[in-house]
């Protein structure tokens, strides 16, 4: 009986004893597993929630894509002018001298190469090709500009001081600009499809659209917005 009574005694006392460490030990295990698959849900949610805004921002309010490819806009032209950054022209502006530029001396300016010049006369044929006429060609007078127009084979060209580039103060780009506006605004109720070649600062000015050389921005002048073409 005293073996007896002893035994129990001491099974009471483990029993009624705190949790075993082995016990605790699995608990803390499976705490610390709970934990991280909640950590690892929530870092799943915030990916899936990441991807949604960003695709939120690919897309216009109305749900449509901000690019257009050059087939979707000859079946439906986006607004009535369409930006168009010269074609590529390496180098540098009078070598960054501007007091030795001179908008009517090709040598002191970036020029197209042969890169350039193929990309211009790809652009042209592939309006051509999806039949997209334009009434009116608008050009800056910078060289790079006008021989990119030329290339086009798409009309005659008519050069434009609003669609200049600023090179380095040696232009008052806010002169132009303002330029600019007002005579897009003179186009608002203007039904015509209009060309303008320009430079990427003038265009990401007007468009708040940043384009690479050759890259090509619908634009509706009433509303104001814009879409990429792509051409290539």
């Amino acid at each position: 009986m005293q073996n007896s009574a002893g035994y129990l005694s001491h099974q009471i006392r483990r029993d009624s004893s705190p949790f075993p460490v082995s016990i605790l030990r699995q608990n803390t295990v499976r705490l610390r597993s709970g934990m991280w698959n909640i950590s690892a849900a929530k870092f799943s949610t915030s990916i899936i929630l990441a991807i949604c805004f960003f695709y939120l921002l690919a897309t216009d309010v109305s749900g449509n894509s901000p690019e257009l490819t050059l087939e979707e806009y000859a079946k439906q032209p986006f607004g009535n002018v369409v930006f168009l950054r010269h074609a590529f022209a390496p180098g540098m502006d009078a070598n960054g001298k501007p007091a030795k530029f001179k908008i009517d001396d090709c040598s002191t300016q970036r020029n197209l190469d042969s890169t350039g010049i193929k990309q211009a006369t790809i652009i042209g044929k592939k309006f051509s090709q999806n039949g997209i006429k334009f009434e009116i060609i608008y050009s800056s007078q910078w060289c790079r500009c006008l021989e990119t127009a030329q290339l086009l084979k798409l009309g005659e060209v008519y050069p434009e001081v609003s669609l200049n580039a600023g090179f380095k103060g040696l232009f008052n780009q806010v002169e132009t600009l303002a330029k600019l506006r007002k005579n897009l605004e003179s186009l608002k109720y203007d039904q015509k499809l209009v060309l303008m070649i320009t430079h990427r600062g003038v265009i990401s000015a007007i468009t708040g659209v940043n384009v690479k050389s050759g890259g090509a921005v619908a634009y509706n002048i009433k509303s104001k917005t814009s879409k990429i073409i792509l051409i290539e």
